[in-house]
């Protein structure tokens, strides 16, 4: 039996499981402690007292923060995780490491700190384009999974202070925000690095270095006569411990891994505790399930105690700073601000939340800009301003390269933005949401890791912002017709108090041809476009505070229509997704993902599509082991098709078929599981249909 991650975060969510976890697993725990110093002020180390807290105007206002997520493991410029994965034979970054720098066993992770220089990093020349580019914070990385202090710790020996960059990475950060007039916050990660790094532990399995331990087991003895002589690896890896985890990060209970332990909490506490106190920051992320340790320990609500008192000292008794957390339950979102990784939430909620993502990969990879596979700026601007039309924010990661400088990808990225910021920022900046979001027929998956389906974005989608009595409507697309159609502002529409005055487009050079009717809110828009995505439409007159609009019933999907040569293509984006866990992913190329459900199923609906015979071709993707699935053309026999195995969820390969369509119209397409007692997970970029020979 074994226990995957997600399982794990499901059931660790609330002390009590945690503990029956712990207990399952045979792992010992230690008392909870409570810390004097965390008592003082109007906030205790306690949830009750936590509960009293209230989010700051000027996060609510600020909307738009911009994150350097950089430690050394972007020198290798492999992504995501290196530190780990390089120490997993097989994986594609314990042959990177092998390689390039030597194998596990002599050149550990520990090595790669030491050659991080961030030699051509400009600080002041990065936070410049940030904030152009509309970020109101700016969000410096701590430490990551790695255990590396990006800052100058005196807790944590391997920092980028005493090693690598010898440079104060959080604090010349921090000087530079606050000088460019930004709010200042840090991300601490480093909880985490317990487990993490158990696979430093191991050992090749085959070749001439099988049994040969990795350098995640040294001590400070080892040492001697090395450029490390004096430090002890075990600071960084703290693998003092057995494992608990396998190579696939999933809970074996045969493991008997052991609980981290106080001194290991402590130093995590002391080291946060640290950057508070000499970086004063406004806000304060931890990448963990509620807080750091906290089916572990206390450290987390002590931190989070210590984190409102300290700002209320600085700011005459009123708590200025914003503590993120994940998984919160609805108590819980009243003392933190929820952040959704990789994700948003799917409707307005009362509290102030945020939406942490990357235009890539967390850490930085080279073939993500040699491959032009980063997030675009169509992309981003519409989750902005979904985002922000449902009470949320957004902080955005920037990946920077192991020198200190950013691709010109990314540079051309945030120069969109600024454009874009340019023309609509007053649509974002300062406002509140309306009663509802907006309306049309693309519903955008909430939660965390459910980022995506932007592209399936359509000009009958909008979003609502408000400031004032003024309401923002964001248009999702420019319509082909050259109109937009507003239903929630129909003349006749229920729940609108007061009558629009004026309707314009922020930026456009000429007044706009307006009416609303009972069709809704109809405007013509302008012959130039006035940025290049999602167009705003500033409107007055209506009483907000008082109007409780009623949502229009959904709009339909638009139909699929033939291309030149009468083939039809059924993308990602304009599918039409059923399930609880599906959903369309951005990279490396658009997909639909996270089907790992045997209910879930995918529709589209092509226009016009002749009788005749028709050859089917999907691309998927199939890590877990090939899968079948059943292709449905109106009310033709279903196909069965193959996903085969691939050797990763970025590699894809085509399955074909033929259909014979025997009446035309309009049809509709479905593609779902085979047999749901056999269903693997897998990946859909695409299908084709095309016109072919009937044999």
């Amino acid at each position: 039996m074994s226990f995957t991650r997600r399982d794990f975060l499901k059931i660790t969510s609330s002390t009590v499981a945690g503990v029956t976890l712990w207990k399952t697993l045979g792992i010992s725990a230690w008392s909870l402690t409570s810390d004097p110093a965390a008592d003082r002020g109007p906030f205790q180390p306690s949830w009750e007292s936590l509960t009293k807290y209230k989010c700051p105007e000027w996060f609510r206002d600020a909307k738009f923060g911009i994150w350097a997520h950089w430690t050394a493991q972007c020198v290798p410029e492999q992504g995501d995780w290196y530190a780990r994965q390089m120490y997993m034979q097989g994986n594609p970054d314990y042959n990177f490491q092998v390689e390039h720098y030597g194998h596990p066993s002599k050149v550990g992770f520990k090595d790669i700190d030491r050659i991080w220089h961030a030699e051509n990093w400009d600080p002041a020349r990065l936070i410049a384009l940030y904030k152009k580019a509309g970020a109101k914070y700016f969000v410096s990385l701590a430490n990551h999974h790695d255990n590396f202090d990006c800052f100058d710790s005196t807790h944590q020996p391997w920092n980028s202070v005493a090693m690598g960059p010898k440079k104060d990475i959080v604090g010349t950060w921090e000087k530079e925000a606050r000088k460019a007039g930004l709010r200042f916050g840090v991300t601490s990660h480093a909880s985490h690095a317990w487990t993490w790094y158990e696979v430093a532990q191991g050992s090749d399995k085959t070749g001439p270095l099988a049994g040969v331990p990795y350098d995640g087991t040294l001590t400070k003895a080892d040492g001697k006569g090395t450029w490390w002589d004096g430090l002890d690896p075990q600071d960084l890896y703290a693998q003092n411990h057995k494992p608990g985890r396998d190579l696939n990060w999933n809970w074996d209970p045969s493991y008997g891994g052991e609980l981290p332990d106080k001194a290991y909490c402590e130093k995590f506490y002391n080291r946060t505790i640290e950057v508070i106190d000499k970086y004063k920051p406004d806000l304060l992320y931890f990448d963990d399930t509620i807080l750091p340790l906290y089916q572990t320990s206390d450290v987390g609500l002590r931190i989070a105690s210590h984190f409102y008192n300290s700002g209320a000292e600085r700011h005459g008794g009123v708590v200025d700073g914003v503590l993120n957390g994940k998984g919160l339950d609805s108590m819980q979102r009243a003392a933190v601000v929820m952040d959704f990784e990789r994700g948003r939430s799917a409707d307005i909620v009362p509290q102030p939340w945020q939406t942490d993502t990357c235009i890539g990969d967390w850490h930085y990879r080279r073939s993500l800009y040699l491959n032009h596979q980063y997030k675009t700026p169509n992309q981003v601007v519409k989750m902005l301003v979904d985002i922000v039309s449902k009470n949320g924010n957004l902080l955005l990661n920037i990946p920077v390269r192991g020198d200190g400088t950013i691709d010109p990808d990314e540079e051309a990225f945030l120069h969109s933005m600024a454009a874009w910021m340019d023309v609509n920022s007053e649509s974002i900046f300062k406002t509140r949401p309306w009663k509802i979001s907006g309306e049309g027929p693309i519903k955008i998956r909430g939660g965390g890791f459910s980022e995506g389906g932007e592209d399936r974005l359509t000009a009958a989608d909008f979003r609502f912002t408000t400031k004032g009595n003024t309401l923002y409507a964001a248009a999702m697309a420019w319509p082909a017709d050259g109109t937009y159609v507003v239903r929630t502002l129909a003349s006749t529409a229920p729940g609108l108090v007061g009558k629009i005055k004026n309707v314009e487009m922020l930026g456009a050079k000429s007044h706009l041809m307006w009416k609303q009717d009972e069709t809704g809110l109809v405007v013509t828009v302008p012959d130039q476009q006035p940025c290049d995505h999602a167009w705003v439409l500033k409107i007055t007159g209506l009483d907000l505070a008082k109007s409780l609009p009623v949502p229009p019933p959904d709009a339909p999907i638009p139909d699929i229509k033939a291309d030149s040569n009468g083939a039809f293509s059924l993308t990602p984006s304009t599918a039409n997704l059923v399930g609880d866990g599906i959903k369309v992913q951005d990279t490396p190329v658009s997909n639909i993902g996270f089907w790992d459900n045997a209910t879930d199923t995918v529709h589209w609906k092509v226009q016009d599509l002749p009788a005749g015979c028709y050859k089917i071709a999907a691309k998927t993707s199939a890590l877990n082991g090939g899968t079948d699935f059943m292709v449905t053309v109106g009310a033709e026999k279903p196909v069965r098709m193959t996903a085969l195995k691939t050797d990763s969820w970025d590699t894809y390969v085509t399955a074909e078929s033929t259909v014979v369509v025997a009446k035309s119209g309009d049809q509709n397409i479905t593609i779902a599981p085979a047999d749901a007692a056999t269903w693997k997970p897998m990946n859909l970029a695409g299908v084709t249909i095309t016109p072919t020979v009937c044999s």
